[in-house]
């Protein structure tokens, strides 16, 4: 099991808190790995493992247990009064009326609760319900470029450059499955098109109860092949207008939704940096991971700039930040990302060829009258000038820095 520290540091703080523990995240992206992590650090810890009730949904072994009534019983028959219980469920969302077990938990029993889950809407509104105030959420990503670095090291004999393993991360993606041996792309791409099956049938599909599913399909692509493109709603349902396929537009919304809670899709909204506000229209969407492109309509080099840009905003979110796009004028800013008193402002392209683009990346940011970093992220090796405070960064140096 190779640790993804991160996440560890994140959670220990709350051991022992009166909080319930929530980690989400799209299917196969490391949560049970993360809990896995955990469990041992509370071995270390000096917790004995019979204190420690470790059950994943996905397993059959566990299959009676799949009601909150079921899973009650089990949990009350499993622990000795007086003493301290860590329950860690994988999967939660598989048991039916789960958020009412936890809620007996908490209140019946001397615990400290950890669960996962793959799909957003879920848990957030069950346990808004239930459980007020009384959980946090700790969201997890597929590999970030570090982790991915990690796993080459450890998993492969072969020694390349940080650049030339960015080629591999950018046409493989970060399913921590992938990486786990040398999987040339035809085989990495089938594992990825497994897991995207997964989810689209069952938290998405299955979840959501979505009848057209090849309507449902439809909409994945035109959403992949718009990535780093602002549209919305109604620029699909006009699409499939101009298909002759009338859509209802509501139909639209709930399935983009439904993508949006399963974790495919990440929607990302436009914020008004001079009227300071954000605005409702023509959000981005960015994908899960880049290897779910991949894995349903191939590698398209016309999205290059694109897949760049989702790399960068997965990079953001894993670091905690909340990601916007920036307005300025009739001037558009890739990514405001914010975290408590810190911003940054990012440009993304593929590579500064000329005068002109030079001038498009670089001028928007130039006229932020602001002192917090700004960034235009390239692949270009050639170009290494700041200009007016602006810097100039190779992805590659930007996935590895410490910022």
């Amino acid at each position: 099991m190779i640790k993804r520290p991160n996440y560890l540091a994140e959670l220990k703080p709350f051991i022992d808190k009166p909080l319930i523990k929530v980690i989400t995240g799209l299917r196969r992206s490391g949560k049970s790995t993360v809990l896995k992590m955990l469990q041992d650090e509370l071995l270390q810890q000096g917790v004995l493992s019979e204190q420690i009730i470790y059950l994943n949904f996905e397993s059959f072994s566990v299959a009676e247990l799949k009601t909150a009534e079921k899973l009650y019983q089990f949990v009350q028959n499993t622990i000795q009064p007086q003493q301290k219980y860590y329950i860690l469920l994988d999967e939660i969302q598989e048991v039916n009326e789960w958020e009412k077990a936890i809620n007996a938990f908490m209140v019946d029993f001397n615990v400290d609760l950890y669960l996962t889950g793959s799909n957003s809407h879920l848990l957030s509104s069950e346990l808004s319900t239930y459980l007020a105030g009384r959980y946090i959420e700790i969201p997890i990503f597929t590999l970030s470029f570090l982790e991915f670095l990690d796993f080459k090291q450890h998993y492969s004999a072969e020694r390349f450059s940080p650049l030339q393993y960015f080629n591999e991360y950018l046409k493989k993606g970060g399913f921590p499955v992938v990486h786990t041996a040398d999987f040339n792309e035809e085989t990495a791409y089938k594992i990825v098109q497994d897991i995207y099956t997964s989810v689209i049938l069952r938290d998405t599909v299955q979840r959501h109860k979505i009848r057209d599913v090849e309507l449902l399909e439809r909409i994945i692509r035109y959403a992949f092949d718009n990535i780093g493109n602002t549209f919305s709603g109604k620029n699909v349902a006009d699409y499939f207008k101009s298909q002759q396929r009338k859509v209802d537009l509501n139909t639209v919304y709930n399935y983009l939704n439904a993508l949006e809670s399963a974790f495919i899709l990440h929607k990302v909204s436009r914020f008004d940096i001079h009227g300071k506000e954000i605005l409702k229209t023509q959000e981005k969407f960015y994908l899960g991971d880049i290897s779910l492109l991949y894995a349903t309509m191939g590698f398209r080099s016309s999205l290059i700039a694109g897949i760049l840009e989702n790399i960068v905003y997965l990079e953001l979110k894993r670091r905690g930040y909340q990601v916007y796009i920036g307005k300025l004028g009739d001037k558009e800013i890739d990514f405001i990302a914010q975290k408590q008193q810190e911003k940054i402002y990012v440009q993304v392209s593929y590579k500064l060829e000329s005068e002109h683009t030079i001038q498009r990346e670089f001028s928007p940011l130039q006229s932020i009258n602001d002192h917090y970093p700004k960034y235009v992220i390239t692949m270009d090796e050639l170009f290494n000038e700041n200009i007016d405070g602006v810097k100039h960064c190779h992805i590659v140096d930007f996935l590895q820095m410490a910022w």
